[in-house]
């Protein structure tokens, strides 16, 4: 094993764990500790392990064919299929988009103290984008330099919260490891479904299959298409445990802080403490609901100001950061099912006019409610686009016509 050789291999699996660490990701989180606590920790334990190996298997794809999965479906599968598959995967990605700029345009909104509005911050994600486009001239590696830093910058604003709030340390323990939910309802189930549709992204199969062919394999040779493969698993694994500990971080510091809150309860700490944001919450006894915008506002309540904008800085971070993935899930796929070679500014331009036009009509014709209830939509779509990611994944991992020496017997 070199540490140098996996020095080599690294990014590909970083930039893929962007994903599990989006705005919806996020939300999906802090709801499911607000309203089940610790006990669904071991559902988001084992969606990560999950996805983990699904990862693999794509990243596998990609190292010993020489082609990235939609590459793969456009030449195995019959048109109608693959045209149904392809539509279904833009679904997904235009889904997992407008998360992004709800994110964003959520985390501009509160670092500005409401001075920009929901629908300016949708504005200004149109312009991000193109920033990113701009970078990414300078070369993938410098992209992937940049990435690891925004999930540096989610590890520190997301772990300040947890140690501000301090969560019960053996709960936490309990949570993950005893698969069991006690005097849990139809909410909480309704959360555990979310976590795997939140964490188990269906473009990410795509994406990760593509960016593995970033890096030089000489493919007739079975030794280092065995090492690439070891490499690309171990930095998989080195990336998803990152993100696993940041939604951690998110999920116990709301199970700790907020589990079984009711609206009065915040109602009344917003109010002694002067918040700007004390209307959110009704003066009644019904159990308190959170989403991004409330929970940074109920952090700020209860632990000060500097908790709520480090909590929009990494809300903000999430947004961005998965704004590029997005972008080359999309290439990929377009490319890859259709044959089409359009720039990415062109593939762009189109995705996120179709992401941003749903979400700014909402943002400037409804309130923060609906832009936050339309997240939640947005992750039960992502785990109904599911199946159409995952058969082809198992399908051509498994044939030995497709992978060869290398085709996944299990």
């Amino acid at each position: 094993f070199s540490f140098r050789k996996l020095w080599a291999f690294t990014g590909p699996g970083f930039l893929m764990s962007i994903a599990y660490l989006d705005p919806g990701n996020i939300e999906s989180d802090l709801q499911s500790g607000a309203v089940a606590g610790f006990k669904l920790l071991w559902v988001l334990m084992l969606a990560t392990i999950i996805g983990l190996l699904l990862q693999r298997l794509a990243a596998r794809l990609g190292v010993v064919t020489g082609l990235h999965l939609a590459e793969v479906c456009n030449r195995q599968y019959q048109k109608v299929p693959r045209i149904i598959l392809w539509l279904m995967v833009e679904l997904a990605i235009i889904g997992s988009d407008m998360q992004e700029v709800i994110g964003s345009a959520i985390a501009i909104n509160l670092l500005s103290v409401g001075k920009i509005p929901l629908w300016g911050g949708v504005l200004i994600t149109i312009a991000d984008t193109f920033v990113f486009l701009f970078l990414d001239k300078y070369g993938l590696r410098k992209l992937e330099a940049l990435f690891g830093f925004l999930i540096t910058i989610m590890a520190l604003t997301f772990g300040y919260e947890y140690i501000t709030v301090r969560p019960d340390q053996g709960k936490l323990l309990q949570g993950l490891f005893i698969p069991y939910c006690k005097d849990c309802g139809t909410p909480q189930l309704e959360q555990a479904v979310g976590i795997v549709g939140a964490v188990i992204m269906p473009h990410n199969m795509y994406l990760h299959s593509a960016l593995v062919k970033s890096r030089q394999v000489n493919r007739g040779n079975k030794r280092e298409v065995q090492e690439a493969n070891k490499y690309f698993f171990v930095e998989s694994c080195i990336a998803l445990f990152v993100s696993f500990i940041i939604n951690i971080f998110v999920v116990t510091v709301f199970a700790e802080a907020f589990f079984k809150k009711t609206n009065a309860d915040v109602y009344n700490v917003c109010v002694n403490t002067s918040s700007p944001h004390s209307s959110l919450f009704p003066n009644n006894n019904q159990t308190l609901e959170v989403d991004i915008y409330k929970g940074g506002a109920v952090l700020g309540c209860y632990f000060g100001p500097a908790a709520l904008y480090i909590w929009a800085i990494g809300i903000l971070a999430a947004g961005q950061s998965s704004t590029m993935t997005g972008t080359y899930s999309g290439q990929f796929v377009m490319e890859g099912f259709l044959n089409l070679r359009w720039s990415r500014f062109a593939r762009v331009l189109l995705t996120r006019s179709i992401a941003i036009t749903p979400t700014l009509f909402v943002s400037i014709f409804q309130d923060v409610e609906h832009l936050t209830g339309m997240n939640d939509f947005l992750n039960v779509l992502m785990s109904l686009q599911l199946p159409f990611a995952l058969i082809p994944v198992l399908t051509f991992t498994s044939l030995p016509s497709v992978m060869h020496d290398f085709a996944n017997g299990l």
